[in-house]
């Protein structure tokens, strides 16, 4: 059992046209940045910056958005240089698997289907919650759930993943022309509530920019779970604010930026790759991490955070209403319908096509991987994530898991960047259009710094987490490792060479030419 087995990336770009199985090239650079933008401007900008200022960092949420777009933007130096090598979909889990292993390149795909089906569900509920406070304000009583049986039942999240998975069904590119409809209102209301939000601006508000480290208010085992886990290792009391309030509030506001590495999931979709990949994630995240930035500075110049802190959920709305906007408050609530609405339809296309090229592999089942004659989308797949997100959405607590979603997304991002040093040893003779720049500088700090902010997450989440990866690790075992195509490669390599009959299996297929020669490589 060869567990660091690895795949090549010619063999991942062949595979990538495999009849039946292959994605249309639709999308330009413009379509690239709206999509990162879309699944970036929504739920980070309008409730998340305001929770991160109100428990952790106060004033100094500015520096935890700056902190954390550095994050991100080392780490999409080394997608894109991946990306434009490797221009398949999958994301994380191809560029894995072309370097470090099929075990390591199945835990970050599973890792990246618990951030993306994950963040749809959170946000799905999320929208349907958004969708009542904007009847609401017309003066229309729909509340967000009705009870079936003793069950809440979030219709809201149903007709939002319902509408999307259709329009994804459709095609990628029509499905992208509406969503560009919506990220331009939505950056509209955000410059909206920055100009207006500026004009009740109190500078007294910035002081004291970084608070004085306080405990937290709370007791015994639930105060341990809810501290950040370095904390815990550290053996530091459960506290809020100070210099550890920032990298908390960094790594919570790390759920903004997730959509990047959505983007490099779909570069199999992306006409000249090469020139669009970058070009698109950088101009995207350039775009997002300026208006974060804006918002925060008008949202913490607004209150003061300790009144953020006295509300159960701060949000936008909730500085608004401080200041006695409530007309802002109601652009803010439709701004914030139309932000998450986009987020849910790249999330759900992301989720799809890590789950198609991991399916392609043969390590979840390939009928997953079958795309459609007419329109070369991945119907049958895209129909079953939008109807497993849509239950959960609409019938857990699944907001209870939002940190789940950071914690999958910084996995992804230690690896791919402790990638980028083992491609470039491993195959020297490769040319992408884009490299990391500063040699090995660069992807070591990415690799460090997302890594020191999954520390700073609960300690809750990384048990959570730990389960996640057991049950991972069970399946691969159970089904992965054995249906594997790359393992049916490799047996039939070894038989070859030893003049013996391979074995076969459901998802057997011809040993390409190459195979030996790649074989004998990895």
């Amino acid at each position: 059992m060869n567990l660091l087995r690895t795949k090549s990336i010619e063999q991942s770009i062949a595979d990538a046209d495999e009849p039946g199985r292959k994605l249309k090239r639709s999308l330009s650079t413009w379509d690239l940045m709206i999509m990162g933008v879309a699944v970036a401007v929504g739920a980070g900008i309008f409730s998340v910056g305001a929770k991160a200022a109100a428990n952790f960092a106060g004033p100094a949420v500015t520096l935890s958005f700056a902190i954390a777009a550095v994050t991100c933007a080392l780490a999409i130096m080394c997608y894109a240089e991946f990306a434009t090598a490797i221009p398949v979909a999958g994301s994380a889990y191809v560029f894995t698997y072309a370097t470090m292993g099929e075990l390591l390149a199945w835990i970050i795909g599973w890792n990246l289907i618990l951030e993306l089906f994950t963040a749809a569900a959170v946000i799905a509920k999320y929208w349907g919650i958004y969708l009542s406070k904007v009847f609401a304000l017309t003066g229309l009583d729909v509340p967000p759930a009705v009870s079936l049986g003793g069950v809440d039942l979030y219709w809201g999240a149903f007709l939002i993943v319902a509408i999307f998975t259709v329009l994804l069904v459709l095609g990628t590119k029509l499905s992208a022309r509406v969503g560009n409809i919506f990220t331009l209102i939505k950056i509209a209301v955000v410059l909206f509530v920055i100009v207006v939000g500026f004009t009740y601006v109190k500078f007294e508000n910035y002081t004291p920019f970084v608070p004085a480290a306080e405990p937290t208010a709370g007791n015994g085992a639930a105060d341990v779970l809810k501290q950040s886990f370095f904390g815990f290792l550290t053996g530091a009391a459960p506290a809020q604010y100070g210099t550890m309030g920032i990298f908390a509030g960094a790594a919570l506001v790390f759920f903004a930026f997730i959509g990047f590495d959505v983007v490099a999931t779909s570069a199999e979709e992306v006409k000249n790759p090469q020139k669009t990949l970058p070009r698109g994630i950088f101009g995207g995240l350039a775009l997002v991490t300026l208006l974060y930035i804006l918002v925060s500075l008008a949202l913490t110049g607004m209150v003061s955070y300790t009144q953020l802190a006295e509300a159960k959920s701060p949000t936008l709305t909730t500085a608004f209403e401080a200041v006695g906007d409530t007309s802002a408050a109601k652009v803010i609530a439709f701004g914030s319908l139309v932000g998450l609405t986009t987020v849910i339809m790249v999330l759900l296309m992301g989720l799809s096509r890590v789950v198609l090229a991991m399916s392609r592999d043969g390590l979840l089942p390939r009928a997953l991987s079958k795309t459609s004659d007419k329109r070369s989308t991945p119907a049958r797949l895209q129909i079953i994530c939008g109807a497993a997100v849509a239950l959960v959405a609409g019938l857990t607590n699944v907001d209870l898991l939002e940190e789940m979603i950071n914690i999958g997304t910084l996995s992804a991002f230690v690896v791919v960047s402790l990638g980028i040093l083992v491609l470039r040893k491993k195959r020297p003779d490769l040319k992408p259009a884009f490299r990391v720049p500063f040699g090995k500088v660069v992807p070591i700090v990415s690799a460090v710094l997302c890594l020191y902010l999954m520390t700073n997450l609960a300690v809750e989440t990384w048990i959570f987490f730990g389960f996640w990866l057991l049950l991972g690790l069970a399946i691969y075992f159970a089904y992965g490792q054995r249906h594997s195509r790359l393992n049916e490669r490799f047996a039939k390599a070894n038989a070859s060479v030893n003049g013996a009959p391979a074995a076969t299996g459901a998802s057997a297929s011809a040993v390409e030419p190459d195979d030996e020669d790649e074989l004998s490589r990895t």
